[in-house]
């Protein structure tokens, strides 16, 4: 566990705090005016090796060999020059802080952190944290690496579960939910969607799955997986029968067999570590697509809604099961900017195939898979 302190006075400003992987969709945005739940767990902290909001760079006044220093080989919009290794927080876990009025940015319903650190240390008024709370973000706390330091408290070493233990105890996030909007003349009104979160875990996926194809036609597991992963698959690489194949694999399932090429592993929530079969099998040297621990969780084993005798009445705030909930209208959409994020970020997108695919998604000619 660790309390993280103010670099100019020494004031604590979290709770005690353990740390986690960086989840994949921290830096989602995801629709219009929607009220997207809080990033981090409470009591938990997470590491960011990018930079987040201003001062910003375009494309055109960066060294090629400067981006790929920060790990960047293709090209982007803009590049944050802002400091790195921010620790994400929830912002229930802040203390000893204020905000900052004049460093509102550019946000219609909250904070967006886009000009930077928007809370200073009530003590000694150092900015240390940025706020990010507006419509279609997630709701964090970014701790900004040169303005605070982490002191361990307790015992600073814990030992990650094991992957026997996850598989057994981990949650699953279900597919699909009601997302929470602003606006209406009576408040808050929801509407029934794909989950945010699967959407991000998909797009990080799928830049890892189209790396995997090397450029060849891909076969994912039926059910949940094809949905969310076959159709996008299929018009980004060429047409014809499948050349590679992908299967679920990681603690508890069959071992691959060894036509496999691809395994769809999940990642360590707490070390970041995706899953790997041990030893010399017969996919030891398949591509690893990572996902997260509870989106693996349930693609391996979906949770069916059933209904569940009750007596009683209903409290009015419950949501109700009758009807049995309805599935989104669409069809899946992987999340664009998390794909396109992890994909120019990966070494492999210099090829001329990839470039193309990456091309097109930056185009935005491929609307209707996003």
């Amino acid at each position: 566990m660790f309390v993280f302190m103010c670099a100019g006075c020494g004031a604590e400003l979290t709770t005690p705090l353990s740390q986690v992987s960086l989840p994949v969709h921290t830096r989602q945005q995801y629709g219009n005016g929607t009220q997207l739940p809080v990033l981090m767990e409470s009591g938990t902290f997470a590491v960011d090796p990018d930079p987040w909001g201003g001062p910003w760079r375009t494309w055109d006044e960066i060294d090629p060999g400067e981006a790929e220093a920060r790990g960047i080989y293709a090209p982007v919009h803009a590049l944050s020059d802002s400091t790195t290794g921010a620790s994400v927080i929830a912002p229930g876990d802040i203390r000893g802080t204020r905000l900052i009025p004049e460093k509102r940015g550019d946000a219609c319903c909250g904070l967006d952190g886009a000009d930077g650190p928007n809370m200073a240390c009530e003590a000694c008024d150092l900015p240390v944290a940025t706020r990010i709370d507006d419509c279609s973000l997630w709701q964090a706390v970014r701790l900004s690496s040169d303005a605070v330091h982490r002191v361990p408290v307790g015992s600073a070493h814990t030992t990650p579960l094991s992957w026997a233990e996850l598989a057994a105890k981990g949650e699953k996030a279900p597919p699909f939910g009601p997302i929470a909007t602003w606006g209406g003349r009576l408040g808050s009104n929801h509407y029934w969607s794909w989950s945010p979160q699967w959407e991000a875990a998909a797009g990080h996926a799928l830049a890892h799955l189209l790396v995997a194809s090397q450029g060849q036609p891909v076969k994912v597991p039926g059910g949940l997986a094809s949905d969310v992963f076959q159709r996008t698959l299929d018009a980004l690489l060429p047409p014809g029968p499948p050349k590679r194949r992908a299967v679920l694999a990681g603690p508890g399932q069959p071992c691959p067999d060894a036509g496999v090429d691809i395994l769809l592993v999940p990642v360590h929530p707490q070390t970041g570590q995706a899953w790997a079969p041990a030893g010399r099998t017969a996919a030891a040297s398949a591509y690893l697509v990572p996902l997260p621990l509870e989106v693996w969780l349930w693609l391996v084993s979906p949770q069916p809604y059933l209904p569940v005798p009750a007596s009683g009445r209903i409290p009015q705030d419950v949501l109700r099961d009758d009807p049995l909930p309805l599935l989104p209208h669409y069809l899946f959409r992987a999340d664009r900017g998390t794909l396109q994020h992890t994909l120019v970020r990966l070494p492999a997108v210099r090829r001329p195939w990839l470039r193309t695919i990456l091309d097109t998604l930056t185009e935005g000619t491929s609307a209707d898979l996003f």
